[in-house]
């Protein structure tokens, strides 16, 4: 996860998935890049890690592609999402350290998941219970409710993707190439 020499490769993994997605005509997707190291990392390193990845991937990215028009390329407005192939995401961290069980895995992973299927969700009037019953889940397995969680808008998903607790001192280290 550290080294950027697969960037290039994880970028051609997510564009296919996008335009997989595109084409589907059924609803959740999402695709995960499993990294094989480092095996241990605190929420610090990987959340540095972590950043590392999506700006590289950005950066590449913003040399082909526009920000989704759909959302904000800002990480500090509560409508921003991560984009790539001017596809928005809303991104996961999971890894071993991280003092969320629920975001606990073997490996450290990034989780892209396409956000307008989020938005189509929320059209068919169904996103309210998929929350509640996420919500309801991370509380049975995690003892309490992930403090980051917010609903969309009221704040920027930035502060959700790593799993990590922030305080309102926090910048996200993002720096958008696509604006």
């Amino acid at each position: 996860m550290a080294c950027p020499k697969d960037d290039a490769a994880i970028l051609d993994f997510i564009y296919g998935f996008v335009d997989t997605y595109r084409q589907a005509e059924k609803l959740y997707h999402s695709a995960a890049v499993i990294f094989r190291g480092p095996t241990a990392p605190d929420e610090a390193m990987f959340e540095e890690l972590f950043w590392q990845r999506l700006q590289s991937l950005a950066n590449l990215d913003a040399r082909r592609y526009s920000h989704d028009p759909r959302v904000v390329p800002d990480p500090a407005s509560p409508d921003f999402s991560f984009s790539l192939k001017e596809e928005a995401f809303f991104v996961v961290g999971l890894h071993p350290g991280s003092s969320r069980a629920a975001r606990q895995f073997k490996y450290p992973t990034i989780v892209f998941n396409a956000h307008n299927q989020f938005e189509q969700i929320r059209a068919n009037g169904r996103y309210d219970k998929l929350r509640d019953t996420i919500r309801t889940r991370d509380a049975a397995y995690s003892g309490s409710v992930n403090p980051m969680l917010q609903n969309y808008g009221q704040a920027s998903e930035v502060y959700q993707y790593t799993g990590k607790a922030y305080d309102e001192t926090w910048k996200c280290p993002f720096l958008n190439p696509h604006t």
